[in-house]
Formats: structure tokens, sequence, C-alpha cells
């Protein structure tokens, strides 16, 4: 009696799920379909990146060599390249270099060329606060000291990844300017770091003390 009843709910069963196929078997020949296309789609765009990813990487590391080569407008125009074809870390990468190499040539549209970095949000905090710091340093070279201030200023933050060497390059800019007040006001900031490097210890005393000196000769 008991495989009468089996039988006939199997029965029941093989037809309800008969009447579901007839009903939505499109749709999911349909899904079936769209999952295995979506599949093969992203594994193409994945083969893309990493494409586009190493051709960006192989022109990167042929710039680079073109620059240890003394090789400086081919350099320059290999990284513009870069910046403006290749994956978004390659681009900001290269940007970065560009600028770089042209501080050996040209060093107004060098701070020019740093100065977009660091008003780019799209290439990170990180290299935004490098190329100010870069830029800083360039004007102070150049004797814009008030420049330089304005951008390293805002690096010296408790909280920014580049606060020692901005701090540094502050004391140097103050020195230069012969702004004792602010030179000192620095050092002390440097000094009271727990955190900050020995190295800039260093190199900032030996700067005060060059002062103190120049100060009573």
């Amino acid at each position: 009696m008991a495989d009468i009843f089996r039988e006939v709910d199997e029965e029941v069963r093989r037809e309800q799920l008969k009447k579901l196929w007839e009903r939505y078997g499109n749709y999911a020949v349909a899904a079936a379909v769209l999952l295995v296309v979506a599949v093969a789609a992203w594994r193409g765009y994945m083969w893309w990146e990493a494409k586009k990813a190493a051709e960006a990487g192989a022109a990167f590391e042929a710039a680079a060599t073109l620059a240890e080569a003394g090789k400086r407008s081919e350099a320059e125009a290999a990284f513009a390249k870069v910046a403006a074809d290749g994956t978004p870390a390659y681009r900001h990468l290269a940007r970065m270099r560009e600028a770089a190499e042209l501080t050996q040539t040209d060093a107004k549209a060098a701070i020019a060329a740093y100065d977009q970095i660091a008003a780019d949000g799209a290439v990170g905090p990180v290299l935004q606060d490098l190329a100010a710091l870069r830029a800083g340093a360039l004007l102070i070279d150049a004797g814009a000291l008030q420049e330089a201030q304005q951008r390293l200023e805002p690096l010296a933050a408790n909280d920014r990844t580049f606060r020692h060497t901005a701090r540094e390059f502050l004391v140097l800019a103050a020195w230069r300017a012969g702004d004792s007040a602010a030179a000192k006001r620095w050092f002390d900031m440097i000094m009271t770091d727990a955190q900050t490097p020995a190295g800039t210890r260093s190199r900032v005393e030996m700067l005060m003390a060059l002062g103190a000196g120049a100060s009573k000769s």
C-alpha cells in the first residue's frame, strides 16, 4: 500500500515539475546562458586588464632605463606617454617620474607638474603629499621661500606621511629667509617629536648651529 502512495507522490511531483518547466524553462535557460556569458566576459576583462598592466609596466621600465642612461628628453617623452596611456597606477607613477626628469632641465615646469599632481585627488594622498614636498624643495632651491612654505606647512601636520621631511625643509626655508623665529619654531617641533628620525635631528641641529654661528660673526 505504501508503494502505491509513493508512486502517486512521485507522479504528482513529476507533473508539477513538468508544469514548472513548461512555464519557466525558457527563463532558466536564459539565466544559465547569461551566467556563462557573464563569466566569460569577466575572464576576458581580467585578461585585458592584466595585458594592459603588463604593457604599461614594460613601458615604464623602458622609460626608467632611458632616464638612467641620461637620455632626459627621451625619458620625459616616454614617461609622458605612460602617463597618458597606461593603467591608473602606472599613470600616476609616470607623472611623478616625468616631473622628476623635468627638474634636470626646467625647474619651473617641474614645479608646475608637481603642483598638478598635488592638486589631483585621483592620485591618492601619499603621492599628492610627495609631489607637494618635491615642489617645495625646488622652490627653496629657487629662492621662492614663501611659496615653498605655502606648500610645505600643510605637510608638517602630525597626521601627514612626510611630516618629518616637510619640517626639515621648513627649517631650511626659514633659515635661508633669515627668519630665526620660524626656524626655531619648526626646529622645536622636530626635536620634541619622539618619532623624528635621528638623521633629521642631526641635520637640523647642524643647520641651527650654522645659523647661530653666522649671527655672531
